[in-house]
Protein backbone atom coordinates (compact mmCIF):
# COMPACT_ATOMS: atom_id res chain seq x y z
CA UNK A 1 0.00 0.00 0.00
CA UNK A 2 2.56 2.33 0.87
CA UNK A 3 4.06 1.95 -3.15
CA UNK A 4 0.90 2.52 -4.26
CA UNK A 5 1.05 5.89 -2.15
CA UNK A 6 4.48 6.69 -3.81
CA UNK A 7 3.26 6.30 -6.91
CA UNK A 8 0.82 8.32 -6.65
CA UNK A 9 3.01 10.78 -5.86
CA UNK A 10 4.85 10.18 -8.84
CA UNK A 11 1.45 10.68 -11.02
CA UNK A 12 1.06 14.07 -8.51
CA UNK A 13 4.00 15.48 -9.53
CA UNK A 14 4.17 14.83 -13.34
CA UNK A 15 0.69 16.15 -13.35
CA UNK A 16 1.86 19.44 -11.20
CA UNK A 17 5.14 20.03 -13.81
CA UNK A 18 2.54 19.72 -16.63
CA UNK A 19 0.79 22.59 -15.00
CA UNK A 20 3.96 24.78 -14.27
CA UNK A 21 4.75 23.99 -17.83
CA UNK A 22 1.37 25.67 -19.29
CA UNK A 23 2.28 28.42 -16.99
CA UNK A 24 5.63 28.43 -18.76
CA UNK A 25 4.01 28.38 -22.04
CA UNK A 26 1.86 31.82 -21.62
CA UNK A 27 4.72 33.92 -20.12
CA UNK A 28 7.04 32.73 -22.96
CA UNK A 29 4.11 34.10 -25.13
CA UNK A 30 3.51 37.38 -23.17
CA UNK A 31 7.73 37.99 -23.01
CA UNK A 32 7.44 37.95 -27.13
CA UNK A 33 4.83 40.20 -27.23
CA UNK A 34 6.99 42.37 -24.59
CA UNK A 35 9.52 42.32 -26.75
CA UNK A 36 7.82 43.36 -29.70
CA UNK A 37 6.15 46.12 -28.39
CA UNK A 38 8.22 49.45 -28.74
CA UNK A 39 6.61 51.14 -25.21
CA UNK A 40 7.07 48.13 -22.95
CA UNK A 41 9.95 49.30 -20.67
CA UNK A 42 12.68 46.79 -19.37
CA UNK A 43 10.35 46.81 -15.83
CA UNK A 44 8.02 44.57 -17.91
CA UNK A 45 11.00 41.87 -19.13
CA UNK A 46 12.34 41.44 -15.65
CA UNK A 47 9.22 40.85 -13.95
CA UNK A 48 8.06 38.53 -16.96
CA UNK A 49 11.96 36.48 -16.34
CA UNK A 50 11.21 36.52 -12.49
CA UNK A 51 8.02 34.87 -13.15
CA UNK A 52 9.36 32.17 -15.36
CA UNK A 53 12.56 32.19 -13.38
CA UNK A 54 10.89 30.80 -10.16
CA UNK A 55 8.47 28.16 -12.33
CA UNK A 56 11.70 27.13 -13.60
CA UNK A 57 13.12 27.00 -9.91
CA UNK A 58 9.88 25.01 -8.73
CA UNK A 59 10.21 22.16 -11.43
CA UNK A 60 13.70 21.58 -10.49
CA UNK A 61 12.78 21.02 -7.14
CA UNK A 62 10.20 18.63 -8.89
CA UNK A 63 12.23 16.83 -10.94
CA UNK A 64 14.57 16.18 -7.78
CA UNK A 65 11.85 14.89 -5.67
CA UNK A 66 10.05 12.75 -8.81
CA UNK A 67 13.35 10.86 -8.83
CA UNK A 68 13.55 10.35 -5.01
CA UNK A 69 10.73 9.05 -4.80
CA UNK A 70 11.03 6.75 -8.02
CA UNK A 71 14.11 5.36 -6.93
CA UNK A 72 12.10 3.99 -3.82
CA UNK A 73 9.43 2.47 -5.99
CA UNK A 74 11.29 1.56 -9.31
CA UNK A 75 11.77 -2.09 -7.98
CA UNK A 76 8.13 -2.56 -7.63
CA UNK A 77 7.30 -1.16 -10.49
CA UNK A 78 9.71 -3.22 -12.79
CA UNK A 79 8.43 -6.23 -11.04
CA UNK A 80 4.93 -5.54 -10.63
CA UNK A 81 4.41 -3.84 -13.94
CA UNK A 82 0.75 -5.70 -14.28
CA UNK A 83 -0.44 -4.47 -11.51
CA UNK A 84 0.46 -0.69 -11.48
CA UNK A 85 -0.32 -0.66 -15.65
CA UNK A 86 -2.90 2.60 -15.62
CA UNK A 87 -0.43 4.43 -13.25
CA UNK A 88 2.53 3.27 -15.39
CA UNK A 89 0.22 4.33 -19.00
CA UNK A 90 -0.75 7.62 -17.46
CA UNK A 91 2.76 8.50 -16.11
CA UNK A 92 3.83 7.81 -19.79
CA UNK A 93 1.01 9.96 -21.19
CA UNK A 94 1.78 12.83 -18.78
CA UNK A 95 5.80 12.35 -19.84
CA UNK A 96 4.83 12.54 -23.23
CA UNK A 97 3.09 15.79 -22.72
CA UNK A 98 6.11 17.40 -20.58
CA UNK A 99 8.15 16.26 -23.40
CA UNK A 100 6.02 18.38 -25.68
CA UNK A 101 5.59 20.91 -23.83
CA UNK A 102 9.61 21.55 -23.49
CA UNK A 103 10.36 21.11 -26.68
CA UNK A 104 7.31 23.90 -27.31
CA UNK A 105 9.10 26.26 -24.92
CA UNK A 106 12.41 25.96 -26.20
CA UNK A 107 10.99 26.92 -29.41
CA UNK A 108 9.46 30.10 -27.79
CA UNK A 109 12.93 30.62 -25.82
CA UNK A 110 14.89 30.68 -29.41
CA UNK A 111 12.33 32.71 -30.53
CA UNK A 112 12.42 35.28 -27.63
CA UNK A 113 16.42 35.53 -27.74
CA UNK A 114 16.19 36.23 -31.42
CA UNK A 115 13.64 39.16 -30.65
CA UNK A 116 15.72 40.04 -27.81
CA UNK A 117 18.26 40.59 -29.77
CA UNK A 118 16.77 42.28 -32.39
CA UNK A 119 15.56 44.84 -29.72
CA UNK A 120 18.87 45.32 -27.84
CA UNK A 121 20.62 45.96 -31.37
CA UNK A 122 17.65 48.18 -32.21
CA UNK A 123 17.87 50.03 -28.43
CA UNK A 124 22.01 50.39 -29.02
CA UNK A 125 21.58 52.02 -32.66
CA UNK A 126 19.40 54.22 -31.18
CA UNK A 127 21.24 55.33 -28.38
CA UNK A 128 24.45 55.44 -31.15
CA UNK A 129 22.03 57.87 -33.44
CA UNK A 130 21.11 59.98 -30.02
CA UNK A 131 24.71 60.17 -29.08
CA UNK A 132 25.94 61.48 -32.48
CA UNK A 133 23.18 63.93 -32.55
CA UNK A 134 24.01 65.63 -29.18
CA UNK A 135 27.81 65.41 -30.07
CA UNK A 136 26.81 67.72 -33.44
CA UNK A 137 24.35 70.03 -31.73
CA UNK A 138 27.34 69.92 -29.27
CA UNK A 139 30.24 71.28 -31.47
CA UNK A 140 27.61 73.58 -33.53
CA UNK A 141 26.68 75.37 -30.50
CA UNK A 142 30.88 76.07 -29.86
CA UNK A 143 31.41 76.70 -33.11
CA UNK A 144 28.74 79.23 -33.24
CA UNK A 145 29.80 80.79 -29.70
CA UNK A 146 33.24 80.97 -30.84
CA UNK A 147 32.13 83.03 -34.26
CA UNK A 148 30.41 85.96 -32.06
CA UNK A 149 33.91 86.01 -30.47
CA UNK A 150 36.40 87.77 -32.90
CA UNK A 151 40.03 87.67 -31.64
CA UNK A 152 41.83 90.92 -31.71
CA UNK A 153 43.41 92.12 -35.38
CA UNK A 154 45.75 93.99 -35.74
CA UNK A 155 45.89 95.78 -39.14
CA UNK A 156 49.49 96.85 -40.84
CA UNK A 157 49.45 99.88 -42.81
CA UNK A 158 52.99 100.65 -42.74
CA UNK A 159 53.58 99.70 -46.16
Amino acid sequence: MIEQNYIQMLEDSLEKKVDILKQLQILCREQAIILQDEDAGPEMLDENMDKKQALIDHIEKLDAGFEDVFAKVRVELESNRQVYAQNISHMQELIRDITDRSVNIQALEQRNKDLARDRFQSVKSHVKEIRQSNQAATTYYRNMMNLAHVDPQFFDSTK
